[in-house]
């Protein structure tokens, strides 16, 4: 039997991020107790991930016991990646997790809001405009009237001192959503769901950074010491913020803990301004709940009476308390304790619950195996009273379908009860990550569900609600359908369980460049996700293109099979650029998606399902040459690019760094912050600036100021400096129109700097010597024309070129007039 209910938010934002159980000791059951007492609440409010102060957010959920919540307007979707290949969606993904992954370090939540980071913003102004800024800011009051924050405070100040426009509209956002908040006539459609709510202050969480004389005496300041040590939990905040924010490695930023005495400073913004704490006339304490004396006194006896290593000894107590906290008519903190005392229960009584699958995937009609455990390792008594199984039918929305077996199995101490049952897989959405399930714009994810807004990932696709019964009392638990292994190095393993199309369709590359008329080969690999099956295969090309066949069919007998399919894709002279698509048709519906899988170990692996698309450019294109040698650094998919239009490019090792070696390369390209991220860059650099010498091209692209680890990088001096051009439809302006770079092998216009995509380039030279000539100028809307986007010296027999330029996201795009402009620095010669 199947029926439709609604799901209480707390007993699904309990699992929503649990992958590998975690089993709570002693003490931080001891620590969760005390909070019990506290009821509070302050939210942190930035511009992405990594802007969060961990400090901060490890104080007030561990010292203060404060529901700590980080809302990050963006998931990072535009900035940098030190770890792999990933940007964009891609990118977004692995700091969404990596957010989520901070937050299980330091005890905060984690919220988000539509925007998308679109790239670098230089004004507040653009920002607005291009986020949508009512989208955006309806965002922001929703989670302020779901979290009821008691503070907010915003890392950033709004007078634009944050410098990316990203980290001021993130200020101006809150104070404006702050007061609109507490208005009923502002978004009034969420009234609905949610009361108004006004926050007691909103900060700036300011600092030596902002202001190197601030002091608490100065005007509107108060300071927190957040360097306290918590001999419970055995660590300082501190050390806790830096492991913590070491989890945001795409960004490269590995924390070392300190100990110690810390100020925080906060600067008021509005409302009531606070003269001594930043908490001050923040009634933490059940007195803010009417006609709760007695839960007050069971709490305080609770946390007197807790005994280290007879955690048990308090589920008495706990399930009194819980009597008590539900005749309260406080619905928000009702909710709020109920889901604390229900999780301390599990916790005392060592309860371990698994619902594993047979397989980490399954698509809609498959029957999916699932073997349960159940143990409760420390108290007798428990019952197993009901099983109920719950599919997501809309991506997470709170109405599913149930499926109820009553079971009424006695759970014996420190005995496992296991069992397996089928479950049909029926009318589920796929798991694709749910900001990404429609289209949006350049600046807003395209969400309509009102209870997605803010949640940081999807909803398991599949959970089973757990119904106990203890002491007549039941108690209702929740489990994610999980996929787990063993790996013969890493031991037990866990992956999320997806829900996916009958098959996938993998284009073989990202983008396909013609220079001629010639026809070329496209592979597709259809990857079957089910059983006896028929599909049919289309092919879609863009205007003024040819593809043979446009169609087939295919038998997908069997989950797990490939089958790789060729065709011929050629450009006539109508050809315009474009997408070159894949579908499959099977039981009269239609399937666009390819499979990314993402993996890395300090994050959940992600599985991301984007349509299947390669770009497909015809440009006129002429090359000199063939070998190329690249060395990697961060990750980029240049190699790949210069591959598709012919180069031969071979990755570099230490052991190729050889004279001999190097000498049959027309040119050597380093991969983006490869001076960053190389160890002994200080020996390639020596090796690669002889290779000049001798004769060859060197083209370094971009890299940070930040921890450069070659202290000679360059034949004569260069720094690197900050700069860049974010707007990708800035004009680019030749200072050496004549010269080899702008002329050979192809003759460059400014047509060449058209349809470029998110920026022109970034981290640009501050400072560079005379012997350095300057190709291109550039600048943003307001700004002083930048000149050292591509920079080239002659030394030796050979030339040095630094660059900024953002090959790393114009090629793997189709980009045109960036492949050109890259093929005449690798063409360039010495004269």
């Amino acid at each position: 039997m199947q029926k439709i209910i609604i799901i209480p938010f707390l007993i699904i934002a309990c699992f929503i991020h649990a992958q590998q159980p975690h089993q709570a000791s002693s003490a931080e059951i001891f620590q969760s107790i005390k909070k019990l007492d506290v009821l509070g609440n302050v939210l942190y409010l930035a511009a992405h991930p990594d802007d969060e102060n961990t400090r901060f957010i490890a104080y007030c959920a561990n010292e203060k016991l404060f529901n700590t919540g980080y809302l990050s307007l963006t998931r990072g979707d535009g900035g940098q990646n030190l770890i792999g290949t990933e940007i964009r969606e891609e990118l977004g993904i692995i700091r969404t997790q990596e957010l989520l992954a901070a937050r299980r370090t330091d005890g905060g939540q984690q919220f988000f809001t539509r925007a998308n980071d679109f790239g670098y913003s230089k004004t507040p102004d653009e920002t607005l405009e291009i986020w949508d800024k009512q989208k955006v800011l309806s965002d922001v009051v929703w989670v302020i009237r779901k979290f009821k924050p008691d503070v907010i405070v915003c890392r950033f100040p709004p007078d634009g001192r944050g410098g990316h426009g990203h980290h001021t509209a993130s200020a101006l956002l809150g104070m404006e959503a702050f007061e609109m908040a507490a208005d009923k006539t502002k978004f009034p459609e969420q009234l609905q769901y949610v009361e108004t709510w006004q926050a007691k202050r909103i900060v700036m969480n300011t600092g030596r950074w902002w202001n190197d004389k601030i002091s608490v005496n100065d005007s509107g300041v108060v300071a927190e010491n957040i360097g306290a040590y918590n001999a419970v939990l055995g660590t300082s905040y501190n050390e806790m913020a830096a492991k913590s924010r070491s989890m945001h490695k795409s960004q490269g930023f590995g924390s070392t803990g300190s100990r110690g005495e810390l100020n925080e400073f906060f600067e008021h913004l509005k409302g009531t301004p606070a003269k001594k704490s930043l908490f001050e006339e923040v009634d933490a304490t059940w007195n803010r709940v009417i006609n709760s004396k007695n839960v007050q006194l069971l709490t305080k006896s609770l946390i007197s009476t807790y005994q280290l290593s007879n955690p048990e000894k308090s589920i008495p107590k706990l399930l009194e308390l819980r009597k008590e906290v539900l005749k309260l008519k406080d619905d928000f903190w009702k909710k709020k304790k109920i889901n604390e005392i229900d999780h301390l229960i599990k916790a005392c009584a060592g309860l371990f619950m698994e619902a594993k699958a047979n397989s980490f995937s399954a698509t809609n009609g498959d029957s999916v195996e699932v073997e349960f455990e159940l143990i409760a390792r420390s108290v007798d008594g428990l019952k197993l009273k009901r099983l109920v199984n719950i599919q997501n039918n809309k991506l997470g929305e709170i109405h599913q379908k149930l499926v109820t077996e009553e079971l009424n199995l006695p759970l014996q101490i420190n005995k496992p009860t296991t069992f397996k049952r089928k479950f049909l897989i029926n009318d589920l959405n796929s798991s694709q990550p749910y900001w990404l399930a429609k289209q949006g714009t350049l600046g807003t994810y395209a969400v309509d569900d009102q209870f997605l807004i803010g949640v940081p990932e999807n909803y398991p696709a599949i959970f089973f609600s757990v119904d106990l019964e203890l002491e007549t009392i039941e108690l209702n638990y929740g489990t994610a359908l999980v996929y787990k292994q063993n790996d013969p190095v890493k031991g037990e393993t866990y992956r999320p369980f997806v829900v996916t199309p009958p098959a996938f369709l993998n284009i073989e590359k990202p983008v396909y460049v013609f220079s001629n008329y010639f026809e070329k080969e496209v592979e597709v690999v259809i990857k079957s996700q089910t059983n006896n099956k028929t599909g049919e295969v289309k092919f879609s090309v863009p205007k003024g293109w040819t593809v043979s066949p446009s169609s087939v069919k295919v038998d997908l007998t069997k989950k797990g099979e490939e089958h790789r399919i060729k065709v011929k894709v050629a450009p006539t002279k109508t050809a315009e650029n474009g997408s070159f698509v894949a579908s499959i048709t099977i039981d009269d519906k239609t399937y666009s998606n390819s499979l990314r899988v993402i993996e890395y170990d300090h994050i959940p692996t992600q599985t991301y399902m984007p349509e299947a698309k390669a770009q497909l450019s015809f440009i006129p294109l002429n090359k000199t040459g063939n070998k190329v040698g690249y060395v990697v650094g961060a990750g980029d998919l240049v190699p790949e690019a210069l591959r598709e239009i012919g180069y031969e490019v071979i990755e570099l090792t230490e052991n190729d760094l050889m004279p001999e070696k190097l000498k049959h390369f027309q040119a050597i390209v380093m991969g983006i912050r490869a001076l960053n991220t190389i160890d002994r860059a200080d020996f390639y650099m020596k090796s690669l600036l002889e290779y000049v010498h001798n004769g060859g091209n060197l083209i370094v692209q971009y890299n940070t100021s930040h921890q450069i680890k070659a202290e000679k990088f360059a034949p004569f001096p260069l720094k690197v400096g900050r700069d860049r051009v974010t707007d990708e439809f800035s004009e680019v302006r030749f200072l050496q129109p004549k010269h080899n770079v702008l002329n050979k092998p192809n003759t460059l216009t400014a047509n060449d700097f058209e349809n470029w995509t998110q920026e022109r380039g970034l981290y640009f030279p501050s400072e560079w010597d005379e012997n350095y000539e300057a190709i291109l100028s550039m600048n943003d809307k307001n700004e002083k024309p930048k000149d050292s986007a591509l920079l080239i010296a002659k030394y030796g027999n050979g030339n040095y070129i630094y660059t900024g330029i953002s090959f790393f996201r114009q090629l793997p795009e189709g980009v045109p007039g960036a492949y050109r402009l890259l093929v005449n620095l690798i063409s360039l010669t010495h004269e």
